[in-house]
């Protein structure tokens, strides 16, 4: 076997992209179950001591998800005072259920294919067609929570 080290390269930055995006969809859909978008939707700047605090969770364990959430764009941080604030568009799109723009039914979409991870496994083991109930379950759910989405991008 003759390896092309440079194709590797680029095969592997390709899987760590999806292995990080992956986490920052379990990360998003924790923050949604949590309600800490919510909390900090129009709250302006916050420490992570006073989100904790705001939402009945740990300060050391809001500290790491800011900080997930800042890498990723969904928050802003200010290192000059150690705050972190959820921008207007991003409280638009990740906490108003009636907003057309509603994407965080998506992320319990996604969440959801590894809670049922078993049973796609079963099928594709058989040679089974997935009989809808997965993939139907799914998108009634995404279509719930961001039924207005799909109008938007068009």
């Amino acid at each position: 076997m003759v390896i092309d080290y440079t194709k590797l390269q680029e095969f592997i930055g390709k899987a760590v992209n999806e292995w990080g995006a992956a986490e920052g969809a379990l990360i998003t859909f924790i923050g949604d179950r949590l309600g800490l978008f919510k909390a900090m939707a129009g709250a302006g700047e916050l420490t992570p001591e006073e989100l904790a605090k705001k939402t009945g969770t740990h300060p050391r364990i809001i500290k790491e998800w800011l900080s997930g959430q800042a890498a990723g764009g969904f928050v802003t941080y200010n290192r000059n005072n150690d705050k972190y604030t959820l921008p207007e568009e991003h409280a638009f799109a990740l906490t108003d259920e009636n907003s057309p723009a509603y994407v965080a039914g998506f992320y319990q979409s996604i969440v959801s294919l590894f809670k049922d991870e078993e049973k796609l496994l079963r099928h594709l083991r058989l040679g089974k067609v997935l009989d809808g109930e997965i993939i139907i379950r799914t998108y009634l759910r995404a279509q719930r929570d961001s039924s207005d989405l799909t109008m938007l991008l068009i």
